[in-house]
């Protein structure tokens, strides 16, 4: 179908000193789940906050290369204006309001998304469990609750790019299966196109149709799904299926070699 977010070798920086992201390119297809996966700290946040432009609040830029969303530069653009063209980004840690109820913060974001009753309806078909919950006061929800809230809330935009990052962030293991099945549901149904950052490689290529491998803010590995889940350094270093788990265990140039 063609890409609908292109990022161009990218060097994205803080403060204005601090270098995090350095050349990094990739791609999302329209109608794909494109994951990116790295261990804490890798990049994958800063990333997605360039690309929403909320970077700018926490005195952030893309420095060089861009950005672009069906082939329009959004480089650096203010975030409610690339909201307005339809990428709209679920931050990690639950952002919603907590001293709401569930059906107040969707009337909320409805209010503000111009979305109707229906829509909020439509929304909740895919989230049975946020139904039976909208006259709770949404701090009072479930950690897995309020992530089902917070995605709710973002399809209310009608979203051309969701973007989720780490959305099984300290959910259990159960929790992230069902969240993750509602995001594949959500895809298959709705034809939604998902750029996902996560720690937890092994649920993320699940789902998902292509992978990036972030690392010291650089892409150091990409491929389909498949070809990702086979990898001996990816099943090694994030499936947890090698002999060693730890970082510290492994030397750098061995990864170095391999990857780089």
């Amino acid at each position: 179908m063609g890409p609908l977010l292109n990022v161009n070798n990218v060097e994205i920086m803080y403060h204005p000193f601090i270098l995090v992201i350095k050349n990094l390119s990739l791609s999302v297809e329209k109608g794909s789940i494109t994951c990116l996966i790295g261990p804490n700290g890798a990049g994958k946040t800063t990333l997605l906050k360039a690309v929403s432009g909320v970077i700018k609040y926490e005195r952030g830029r893309v420095t060089r290369g861009s950005i672009e969303l069906e082939g329009e530069d959004i480089t650096n653009r203010e975030p409610d204006e690339i909201a307005r063209k339809g990428v709209i980004y679920v931050m990690e840690g639950r952002r919603i309001f907590k001293e709401l109820t569930t059906e107040e913060n969707l009337a909320s974001v409805a209010y503000a998304a111009g979305a109707s009753r229906d829509d909020i309806r439509s929304v909740l078909s895919y989230f049975p469990r946020l139904k039976e919950r909208l006259r709770e006061r949404a701090g009072n929800l479930s950690g897995g609750e309020q992530q089902m809230l917070a995605i709710a809330m973002a399809l209310l935009y009608r979203p051309k790019l969701l973007m989720l990052d780490e959305p099984s962030l300290g959910l259990a293991p159960k929790i992230t299966s069902q969240i993750y099945a509602t995001i594949k549901m959500l895809h298959r149904e709705e034809g939604l196109t998902i750029l996902l950052a996560e720690q937890n490689a092994k649920k993320a290529l699940e789902i998902s149709d292509y992978g990036y491998v972030i690392e010291n803010g650089r892409i150091v590995l990409e491929g389909s799904a498949e070809e990702l889940r086979l990898d001996k350094d990816v099943a090694e270093f994030y499936l947890g299926m090698g002999k060693r788990t730890s970082y510290a265990q492994v030397k750098w140039y061995r990864r170095k070699k391999r990857w780089v």
